[in-house]
């Protein structure tokens, strides 16, 4: 045999695409054992990925023991995206609002404002739309880029404003937890007189339903809110069917001028307020979602999820308020124990009985899905505040993010419900600010979406400083502060307006987009970003 023409076809098959395709099952079979032995080394070993260095035994424990999530602030990649259901979206917020919360805002357009059941429908149904519609408008934002809301907050606000809005959110999230809280404990400690359950005790029944879930994180948050409320709707029709057989419902006069102006601007601020506040939570919910998600289903699925349950709950509300109006006892219930107690009032007395209170059980518990995006957004809020803090697992932020709200909530039904209950419903300020700056930043500075480089979500060297955003935010407080009227302040433009109309979202927003507007080309001209 020829040895060198041997050595040679030996040469061309290795050189042929026959023998890539005769080794071709090798050379794979070795790959995907290398690929194997990598992975369990890592986990044996259990420090070397990424994952692992960023979190501790505790979370480490939580997502074995529990399958709790413990992905933190940093960016979703599209492989971690799993969620493609339009459904699970609109569901978190269908069930978020189809609260007692909510139906309380209702309450006060008749009795706190004095304004008429027609007035008060149409102050929700505007006042609703203008809210949502930032909701839904940074969902898209989750999806697209896969980054947590207040980590998107630094491109959009700036860096130094974005950690700002992070101690914002934080009180925030735990002030509406302690509102929402007593509100469902003032109904739960009316029920049963005299064994009635201690406020304290009803506090510490709702603030541990929401720890269990809000612990899990992302999908067991998403599965209890598709259908938590269910029984939440089942009992406003109960309390649709009371109020009809009472008796006690009725339009009211309708007003005009000045004073029907400040009552129909300030319950619209309120509004405005329960219906935005999710906007510094929103995109935290839908990061999972693929990035080839069209931008306008998630827009219209998550606004409809949104206003649907708000517009109900809160006109709902506004018919109790209206029949309170006309009865005396009524009207002593919701003065002794707020929403809480016109509902119980509703449902139990002199009318359904051992029914009713089981009811009102229901509808106190629905507060835990109205306080489980609370308590998951502010461990994120803490996280994104300072890097440090990311290195504690979000399901540590989440315990004591719980107990602050537990703490506050007792204090409160206890001593200062009614402050907590205007200071909180003032929030909405805050967030009418947080709008105009980013949606100026996003339409006329970023043009878009396609203006973003998520790799720099955490280099401050790239990131906009924020002198611009935290300029606006502070002339957006000087708007807020001279437009709103509450009862502890009345601005001096608000008070113009029928001796006290609330105008401060509006000023706080139009006067930050216009300041923010003016000062961040210059900010881009001498600091280059």
């Amino acid at each position: 045999m020829d040895f060198a023409s041997t050595s040679n076809a030996s040469k061309d098959l290795e050189n042929s695409d026959d023998y890539y395709e005769l080794h071709k099952r090798d050379f794979k079979q070795v790959t995907n054992e290398s690929d194997q032995f990598e992975e369990d080394y890592n986990e044996l070993k259990g420090a070397e990925t990424y994952e692992e260095t960023k979190l501790s035994w505790f979370s480490r424990f939580a997502a074995i023991t529990a399958q709790a999530e413990t992905k933190g602030v940093e960016p979703i990649t599209d492989e971690e995206k799993n969620d493609p259901s339009l459904l699970n979206a609109a569901s978190m917020w269908f069930s978020a609002n189809m609260v007692i919360a909510a139906y309380a805002i209702g309450i006060l357009g008749p009795i706190a404002f004095g304004i008429n059941f027609g007035t008060s429908v149409l102050c929700i149904f505007f006042f609703n739309i203008i809210g949502g519609i930032s909701v839904a408008f940074f969902s898209v934002f989750g999806a697209e880029f896969g980054l947590r809301q207040m980590i998107l907050s630094r491109f959009l606000v700036g860096n130094v404003t974005a950690r700002i809005f992070c101690v914002i959110n934080i009180v925030a999230c735990v002030g509406w937890g302690a509102v929402n809280t007593l509100v469902s404990a003032q109904l739960l400690n009316t029920i049963n007189e005299p064994h009635e359950i201690p406020l304290w005790a009803a506090c510490l029944v709702i603030v541990g339903g929401t720890f269990i879930i809000s612990f899990f994180g992302y999908n067991v948050i998403h599965a209890y809110e598709k259908w938590s409320w269910v029984p939440n709707l089942a009992v406003f029709f109960v309390i649709i069917a009371q109020l009809s057989k009472s008796g006690h419902f009725t339009n009211g006069p309708w007003g005009g001028g000045p004073t029907t102006a400040a009552g129909v601007l300030t319950f619209g601020s309120t509004i405005y307020g329960f219906a935005a506040g999710w906007t510094t939570y929103a995109a935290d919910y839908t990061v999972y979602m693929p990035r080839n998600t069209n931008k306008y289903k998630i827009f219209f699925y998550l606004l409809l999820g949104l206003l649907t349950p708000l517009i109900f709950t809160m006109i709902l509300g506004a018919a109790a308020g209206a029949a309170a109006v006309n009865n005396p006892e009524w009207l002593n219930y919701y003065n002794t124990n707020r929403a809480g107690g016109l509902t119980y009032a509703i449902l139990a007395v002199d009318s359904l009985g051992g029914f009713g209170e089981f009811c009102c059980v229901l509808l106190a518990m629905s507060t835990i899905a109205n306080n489980i995006p609370n308590m998951y957004t502010i461990a994120l809020s803490v996280q994104a505040l300072w890097e440090p803090l990311s290195k504690v697992p979000r399901v540590i932020w989440t315990i004591i993010g719980n107990l602050f709200v537990f703490g506050l909530s007792v204090a409160a039904v206890y001593c200062f419900a009614g402050f907590m209950e205007n200071f909180m419903n003032s929030i909405g300020y805050y967030l009418s600010i947080y709008v105009g700056i980013s949606c100026c930043e996003h339409f006329l500075f970023r043009k878009g979406f396609k203006g973003y480089n998520i790799e720099d979500w955490n280099d401050t060297s790239k990131l906009p400083v924020g002198y611009a955003g935290t300029a606006a935010l502070i002339v957006g407080i000087f708007g807020v502060a001279l437009g709103m009227s509450q009862s502890y302040w009345t601005g001096e433009i608000g008070i113009l307006i029928g001796g006290g109309a609330d105008i401060g979202f509006e000023l706080g927003m139009s006067w930050s987009f216009l300041t923010y507007m003016v000062l961040r080309p210059i900010e881009l001209k001498y600091v280059g970003r």
